[in-house]
């Protein structure tokens, strides 16, 4: 019988606790050291919740029976691709379909996920959402999505499924969004958008992240 989500995901948690809990700093003048302290940690454990927040995702979903879940760490992107990306337009690479296997470069992909049930496959960029990049980040961030959508059912056929259709998108969890709609989808759309509660699974993940959390933070 396999694990149970959080027996999968608490081992993400806890290795990154125990990263944070080793974070160095330097004591403010103004702050002092405890506070000097939690600001480290807490700045810290901001830019690792994503790792967390993808990991949820993925497990999640590995709980459907209709989805096939995997992350990709060396998505090949061709020359072909980036041309056009940066050539044509939205609709355009909507459109089109690249064959994949060439690469002058390479990006990781945090989920990708093929549903059985209308033989799709997705590709998911995963973003806290709770704040803006700047418009160098949301420019690479839309190249890369682009790049992803014209190569990905390509891939999904080197991946042994054979896609009907492909989709990139990009996810930004809190709300607030980088990139507009349809490329883009927040906590709210999630469960509607897989077909398969995942929401409330993530949600344990956090509260269990935050406890521990504030047990470094607070110490007894």
């Amino acid at each position: 019988m396999p694990a149970a989500f959080m027996e999968r995901v608490a081992p993400i948690v806890d290795e990154t606790i125990r990263a944070l809990a080793r974070t160095r700093f330097i004591s403010d003048p103004v702050a002092g050291e405890k506070y000097s302290r939690a600001t480290s940690i807490v700045s810290s454990a901001y830019k690792r919740h994503g790792r967390i927040l993808e990991t949820a995702l993925r497990e999640s979903l590995r709980d459907s029976n209709r989805h096939r879940v995997w992350q990709e760490h060396a998505f090949r992107v061709s020359r072909a691709a980036d041309a056009l990306v940066g050539n044509q337009g939205e609709e355009e690479c909507r459109r089109s379909n690249l064959p994949y296997g060439e690469s002058i470069r390479k990006i990781q992909i945090d989920m990708i996920a093929f549903d059985e049930t209308d033989q799709n496959i997705r590709a998911y960029e995963v973003k806290r959402g709770n704040g803006q990049f700047d418009a160098g980040k949301i420019r690479s961030i839309k190249r890369d999505l682009l790049c992803t959508q014209v190569l990905l059912k390509s891939y999904g056929e080197t991946a042994n499924v054979r896609p009907v259709a492909a989709e990139s998108r990009i996810i930004f969890y809190y709300g607030i969004r980088s990139i507009p709609r349809p490329w883009s989808l927040t906590k709210d759309d999630l469960d509607a958008h897989f077909g398969f509660p995942v929401t409330q699974k993530i949600e344990e993940a956090n509260d269990y992240f935050r406890a521990k959390l504030f047990e470094i933070l607070e110490p007894t």
